[in-house]
């Protein structure tokens, strides 16, 4: 059962049939102590690595890892293989694959115009049915490269193009239950073990609210203006419903409650509310309010994030007093999480002087627990002092490789992904918007091996911090992933070991409040069968 259902939030036991409280203890690793340390610096680190111990399985797999450099087949059939964890940085309508928002503009009798742009019917002149793209191979294929980055010119700057296919396809995206549903299948086929996507939740009722209200830029006023009356309440209320509708679209459409359910129907799902920063002053606040109110009050919803090009004049304008907003609205709602677009900007993009602020204004102003992308980090004010706070206070960096090409043109040495590492600042992999992208995480995870160089054991690590990082109650259950010197139990279950007959009680009782138990539990299962496969020289 996916639990993004709401019943799904109050199970008797968090951990899942077949999985219970010795099963996953004997999945966690041996503590450090009785490992053999093996340094593991990633080539391109710039500085040694503290020692990353490794178990005798990781490092023949990682063996196996580095003989398949030269099999590409082989090579993707292990990333493929690989087990993930979960894609924290993912934008519903954008990863939806394009040919399935073609079948749902066509499903819903939309147009496609002379400017390849999805439209209510009827169909004007230069315009033509989207049901056309079942039969039409030229059509189609045209539509797919206006929705997306396939066939773009490597030689030119794809910004412009990436953000414009929202826009394109936008009205094809009213069937958010039928998009979960499809991306939702995709996760767990790339193996991955929960998923974070972005929304944005009563849209038309809070732009409404906001209009009516109007900004005060006594921001403590302007939110008592809109919670009088009960007026942002009623809105929070809306996106409830809305998601109730989306839940049972869903489970209609992967068949959930049938005796063939599809794939998706087991992923847990949160969903982020989305807040357009471009907008006008009073609308970016109220967005704010209504998703921060809704994470605590349906725990379906658990935080917020600002979406639209960081680099939009609006945006850069506005960003410190954004920043401000989002400061003020976490003292009133200290529940709701929060992560944030942060530094998705590059020299020539904008003027230098907004390269220097973005994300550390994200985290020491806002309070962002997570950013995204944070591509300008060493354009920052002292961006290395910056990096250590990061690393101390463990605000994750969500890395989505692809579209920091496809967007920005930075990859490899230009990209901050080992700068962010050596600091000790954790990093997660994602996919942001892998329809558009025409990638999925083992792309990203490929990427990064090809490009970084990095281990099996480093890759794992990787794995297992987006999970860590995840918006899901509890804690992790690593403790030493973020500082390179790998993954052990955290110390309520430092003295288990596969084979103990019963977890110690501060272990049980760990595990059993814990809502990462189920997802680490199923991601550990997944490494011990992948390594048993690898480790022994046999592969699927």
């Amino acid at each position: 059962m996916i639990s993004s259902i709401r019943t799904a939030h109050r199970p008797s036991s968090l951990l899942p049939a077949g999985l219970g409280l010795l099963a996953l203890v004997a999945l966690l690793p041996a503590a450090p102590a009785s490992a053999t340390p093996v340094r593991e610096p990633s080539p391109r680190a710039g500085a040694q690595a503290p020692a990353r111990f490794t178990t005798p399985a990781e490092r023949r797999t990682d063996e196996r890892l580095d003989g398949l450099r030269n099999d590409p087949a082989r090579l993707k059939a292990f990333f493929a293989d690989l087990p993930k964890g979960g894609d924290l940085h993912n934008h519903l309508s954008g990863a939806v694959t394009t040919e399935y928002l073609i079948q749902l503009a066509g499903e819903n009798g939309l147009c496609i115009d002379a400017t390849d742009t999805a439209v209510r019917p009827p169909c004007g002149p230069g315009a033509r049915p989207a049901a056309d793209a079942r039969t039409d191979t030229a059509f189609r294929q045209r539509v797919v490269r206006a929705w997306s980055m396939q066939d773009f010119p490597a030689g030119q700057s794809g910004h412009d193009h990436f953000f414009d296919t929202f826009g394109k396809f936008g009205e094809a995206t009213r069937d958010r239950g039928k998009m979960l549903a499809n991306v939702a299948d995709t996760v767990v086929e790339q193996n991955q073990f929960y998923l974070e996507t972005l929304v944005t939740p009563a849209s038309d009722a809070a732009k409404k609210l906001a209009d009516a209200v109007g900004y005060d830029a006594d921001l403590a006023a302007l939110h008592r203006k809109l919670t009088a009356g009960g007026k942002l309440d009623k809105v929070v209320a809306e996106a409830v419903r809305e998601a109730d509708a989306a839940d049972a679209q869903f489970r209609e459409t992967a068949r959930c409650d049938s005796d063939r359910p599809a794939p998706g129907c087991r992923l847990p799902v949160r969903w982020i509310s989305q807040v357009s920063r471009g907008s006008s002053n009073e609308r970016v606040f109220t967005q704010m309010a209504v998703g921060m109110r809704l994470a605590e009050r349906d725990p379906r919803f658990v935080a917020v994030n600002l979406v639209q090009p960081e680099d939009g004049e609006s945006a850069l304008r506005n960003y410190r007093l954004q920043m401000r907003m989002l400061q003020y609205l976490r003292s009133q709602y200290p529940d709701a999480r929060l992560t944030l677009h942060a530094g998705e900007l590059t020299p020539g993009l904008v003027k230098p002087e907004d390269l220097t602020f973005h994300i550390r204004e994200a985290v020491l102003v806002a309070g962002a627990e997570r950013i995204g992308h944070g591509v300008d980090l060493v354009h920052e004010d002292d961006w290395q002092r910056l990096a250590r706070t990061m690393a101390r206070r463990g605000v994750a960096v969500e890395v989505p490789f692809s579209s920091n090409k496809q967007i920005l043109g930075v990859a490899g040495d230009d990209h901050p992904f080992e700068a962010y590492r050596r600091h000790g600042v954790p990093v997660v992999l994602a996919t942001d918007d892998p329809g558009v992208s025409r990638i999925d995480i083992s792309h990203e995870y490929q990427y990064a091996r090809a490009t970084y160089g990095l281990s099996y054991p480093e890759l794992k690590d990787l794995a297992r911090a987006s999970l860590t990082y995840a918006f899901l109650g509890g804690g992790s259950l690593w403790a030493g992933g973020a500082d390179r010197s790998g993954h052990h139990p955290v110390r309520a279950c430092a003295g288990s070991r596969p084979g103990v007959a019963k977890p110690a009680p501060a272990c049980a009782r760990y595990l059993a409040d814990n809502a990462k138990a189920p997802a680490a539990g199923g991601q550990g299962a997944a490494f011990a069968g992948f390594e048993r496969r690898y480790a022994g020289g046999r592969s699927p």
